[in-house]
């Protein structure tokens, strides 16, 4: 596939990533706690589809297995958000379908499958166990995430999270710069303030917005942080 449109397609799914965190980002920062929304997760859900499909064209192992990893922690936060039932029973068979999808084709496929993604000789091993490492603790963010909800019985992003976030930003970053990937490389390094700052909202309980000193743009900011559900 052409590189180009691989990159394409690779950068469109972080802005959609970038996305979902600057807009829980806004809504924490406008309430003066870290919150949950709901479009966090339907726009992971989207973007990790694109991901996948990233990883298979840039035949990047480490990439694969972390979106396979979350996808379904995904689903079940928009569960206990009681907001999975609610969307099209279309949607949702898509949704669950995709990873089943993208594994049939690595199995059957012929240029792109797991020999050819295990076999990148693009990739250095030590490099290789960088990304995965990187992935692996960037992931378990979400399964720490999923645990801490199911035993709190609702959706939520407790600081662990985003110290983990932090951590595994980092080494995804120095692998990004040895691959040369420059979708990984940008993304992760515009996440790391947000990961910083979340972590900072929930020990201070205090908000860049409220310290705005002009109140129609307080009032424009409460706006736009009320649709955010």
């Amino acid at each position: 596939m052409n590189t180009y449109l691989v990159y394409v397609l690779g950068f469109l799914a972080q802005f959609l990533y970038f996305g979902r965190t600057i807009l829980q980002w806004f809504k924490s920062e406008h309430e003066g706690e870290v919150i949950s929304p709901v479009v966090y997760w339907k726009i992971s859900l989207l973007a990790s589809i694109l991901m996948l499909f990233y990883g298979i064209f840039r035949n990047d192992f480490a990439i694969l297995l972390g979106q396979a990893i979350v996808y379904f922690i995904y689903v079940r936060n928009l569960q206990l958000k009681k907001a999975w039932k609610p969307m099209h029973p279309l949607v949702r068979a898509l949704v669950l379908a995709a990873p089943f999808a993208v594994l049939t084709g690595l199995v059957t496929g012929t240029t792109y499958n797991f020999k050819s993604i295990l076999g990148n000789r693009d990739v250095a091993l030590w490099l290789m166990v960088l990304g995965i490492a990187g992935q692996l603790v960037f992931t378990f963010r979400f399964i720490y995430q999923w645990i801490h909800s199911e035993k709190e019985k609702e959706s939520l992003l407790p600081v662990e999270f985003w110290m983990i976030s932090t951590t595994g930003a980092l080494i995804i970053f120095v692998y990004a710069i040895f691959r040369r990937d420059p979708v990984l490389f940008l993304s992760n390094g515009l996440g790391l303030f947000i990961y910083l700052r979340n972590i900072l909202i929930h020990y201070s309980k205090s908000s860049l917005i409220t310290r705005i000193d002009n109140e129609a743009l307080r009032n424009f900011s409460k706006k736009i942080s009320d649709k955010i559900r």
